[in-house]
């Protein structure tokens, strides 16, 4: 049991405590019958749909257009946008508006989010990220609310507009329609207006600030874009660029045959997009080619990038263990790339990364299987293994796509895919560095070399 100053002293513990309070919250909101259309949520449903928005996941066990109120949706969207910007982002606003200081364990959270421990103050990256996203969000709102307005009213295209573009920048996937994007798969400015805001909200606000910094302003005041930067635009377009045409190599003649040529490519596109991020879909995800699933996987596995408002392990810990692999058959000790070396503590964490999300996602999965498929009989079949890794990924890359099986989960499997998308949002490093007491080694034993490969 930890003390309130040992919570205070820890970023970690308070980054914790302050998504299981934003979630509790949502919870106990989402049971009111003001915010269903029929009755009220059971607290299983209230409570996977909380954690679902507050890790902008966007996996849903009830429909969020038809299922819940209007008062229920604007929860959903206050938890999205909350829960997507950080507690510590949010608090600290409120904080520097009423003229108080953030405290110290407020301070490191932040500067560590979104700048890795930058020079910047406090207040400079607040104000960036705030700007960043009414700016990105706006503009995202006005595209979309043309795109909506025919057909429905101002008031209903506005709504429904607002909603989505902040669930795009958020990359939480959430949408008021049941059958997600699929019915505008066909409309090429809104896809791609969705798409610009995931990836906007999915390389995180160091890389912005950055790019801002390089193209708006004059070239005196240009500076060289860091090699975290460098790293996550180089990952960020090679992940697009070649997951877009494996998926429309495998899709050509399965759920893009019923489209045009030009619009099977904008699926394609639009579904890469989203893979790694965000949750939206055009396409049937429970009718694509095992292949299709599997490339899906991967991409959730990575996520987006650090100091964003996605999931998974992150592009930039992807990067390093790649370099550092093709560095070491070039014969180089140290893993460099951009005329740059990559340090030997962001390797390290790197490796610490993937190795727990692993270990997370094989022992959420081999629960999940038999709460799932350890029952006989039950309406699932033994062939769902796929789609169960398929949602556990889903919910750690906090991404959102599922192939149809997450709204008849048991109880026990909803809880267990919640677990998953906490610890996905929080990262799985952080829950460790919470629980684990950091004391350094007074001594170190003898090394001594072991067979490898």
């Amino acid at each position: 049991m930890f003390s309130p100053n040992a919570i205070l002293r820890s970023p970690a513990r308070v980054s914790i405590y302050g998504f299981a309070t934003l979630i509790a919250i949502g919870t106990v909101l989402l049971m009111l019958p003001a915010a269903s259309t029929h009755g009220h949520l059971r607290f299983v449903d209230a409570l996977f749909t909380a954690v679902s928005a507050s890790c902008v996941t966007g996996l849903v066990v009830v429909d969020t257009g038809s299922a819940l109120s209007t008062f229920g949706q604007l929860v959903v969207l206050c938890l999205i946008q909350v829960g997507g910007l950080g507690i510590m982002t949010m608090s600290t606003l409120f904080l520097l508006l009423g003229g108080r200081r953030p405290s110290l364990a407020g301070r490191t959270l932040i500067k560590d989010t979104f700048t890795g421990g930058g020079e910047k103050s406090v207040r400079d990256i607040i104000q960036n990220v705030v700007q960043f996203t009414l700016v990105i969000e706006g503009i995202g709102a006005l595209v979309i609310f043309l795109r909506f307005l025919p057909g429905r009213t101002v008031g209903e295209a506005i709504y429904c507009s607002v909603f989505h573009a902040i669930s795009a920048f958020c990359n939480a996937g959430f949408s008021l329609f049941a059958d997600s994007l699929e019915a505008y798969r066909q409309d090429w400015v809104l896809n791609l207006m969705i798409c610009i805001l995931i990836i906007c909200g999915g390389i995180g606000f160091l890389v912005l600030s950055e790019l801002k910094q390089n193209l708006l302003f004059n070239r005196r005041r240009r500076s060289r874009l860091s090699l975290h930067s460098k790293l996550v635009l180089a990952v960020t377009g090679i992940l697009l660029v070649s997951s877009s045409i494996m998926i429309i190599l495998m899709e050509w003649h399965n759920t893009l045959a019923p489209l045009s040529f030009p619009n099977r490519f904008l699926a394609g596109f639009f579904q890469a997009v989203t893979a790694r991020t965000a949750g939206f879909n055009t396409l049937p995800i429970g009718e694509m080619a095992n292949e299709t699933l599997f490339i899906l996987v991967v991409l959730m596995f990575i996520g987006a990038s650090p100091g964003s408002c996605g999931g998974g392990i992150k592009t930039s810990t992807f990067a390093s263990l790649v370099v550092m692999g093709l560095s070491r058959l070039r014969g180089q000790e140290r893993p460099q790339i951009f005329h740059r070396t990559i340090s030997a503590a962001s390797i390290g964490k790197a490796i610490s990364v993937v190795l727990i999300s692993t270990l997370v996602i094989v022992l959420a999965n081999m629960v999940i299987l038999m709460t799932e498929l350890g029952e006989t009989p039950h309406p699932m079949s033994r062939g769902k293994f796929l789609e169960l890794l398929f949602e556990v990924v889903s919910a750690f890359g906090t991404v959102g796509l599922s192939t149809g099986v997450t709204a008849g989960l048991s109880e026990a499997g909803k809880l267990i895919l919640s677990m998953v998308m906490f610890v996905g949002r929080l990262g799985p490093l952080v829950i460790v560095m919470a629980v684990s007491r950091s004391t350094a080694p007074r001594y170190f034993y003898a090394e001594e070399e072991i067979m490898s490969g």
